[in-house]
């Protein structure tokens, strides 16, 4: 009975740390969870061996889902924004909190549009600011029974540099383009004030000044997406994170998907 008790009393140990309000105990905790399910297989096999596979096949999950879904994964070249009418937004938690913010800080609401992106049909409603010298987008993402709303801010330069602050609550898919810095929040930050500064502080932190910015167009908002996106396409290619497949799709490359399996690993630990 001892075993089996060191690892109940583990186990626990590690639930009740995941209880805890501070970030680190919670993340403590993770790995506490993790260690329970070592020590399970330590204690049936006698073999320390055993106990750190059991400890390492947490960390080899992801490429259950790499290997199947994303493998087969045949993403477009050129994806299309077209209009969309917005969706319920009392299936997206705290959307209509976000888009109020966004107009009490004086955001004019521009398009609402969407396409279908990795096997998720995301929609956005995107909104322009010409004294902030930004443009704000809403997205409400569905991916099968998930649903998740965040906002992105993006202001770009004259000389095609681009700052992005987002509360997307995962980590990013495809390596950044040259020219273009990417803020990620956490997704608990959800006030827009909050979101506002930490943009602001972002720019200046790379040494770009407000007069430095363009004035957005609420018109051209569609384009710029659409462009910023097969830049990033090109890129990876170009890394070797992606690869073509012949017939205007692209899909992850063996290093793609070892990319893949480490921003997996970070949203386990950031997520915890």
């Amino acid at each position: 009975m001892k075993p089996i008790l060191t690892v109940m009393g583990v186990f626990i140990i590690g639930v009740a740390m995941r209880s805890c309000q501070k970030i680190l105990l919670r993340k403590l905790g993770l790995l506490v969870c993790f260690l329970s399910s070592g020590l399970l297989l330590y204690f049936l096999t006698g073999s320390v061996g055993a106990g750190l596979a059991g400890l390492a096949v947490w960390f080899l999950l992801p490429w259950v889902e790499l290997l199947t879904r994303v493998r087969s994964l045949r993403l477009p070249l050129n994806n299309k924004l077209g209009h969309r009418f917005p969706p319920n937004e009392d299936h997206f938690p705290n959307a209509d909190r976000m888009i109020a913010a966004l107009e009490d800080a004086g955001f004019e609401h521009a398009k609402n549009c969407g396409w279908d992106w990795a096997g998720a049909s995301q929609s956005y409603q995107f909104y322009w600011h010409p004294e902030e010298r930004c443009v704000a987008a809403v997205c409400f993402c569905q991916q099968e029974k998930i649903t998740f709303s965040f906002v992105t801010v993006t202001s770009r330069d004259m000389n095609g540099c681009l700052w992005r602050t987002t509360n997307y609550p995962f980590a990013p898919t495809l390596k950044e383009a040259p020219k273009v810095w990417h803020n990620q929040l956490g997704c608990g930050v959800e006030s827009m004030a909050a979101i506002l500064a930490n943009h602001h502080y972002f720019i200046g932190l790379h040494g770009a000044e407000y007069d430095d910015l363009g004035f957005p167009c609420p018109d051209s908002v569609e384009q710029e997406v659409e462009q910023d996106m097969r830049r990033q396409i090109d890129f990876n290619i170009q890394q070797g994170v992606i690869e073509l497949t012949g017939d205007g799709h692209f899909k992850y490359s063996l290093k793609g998907l070892f990319f893949l399996w480490k921003q997996f690993i970070k949203d386990m630990v950031k997520l915890s």
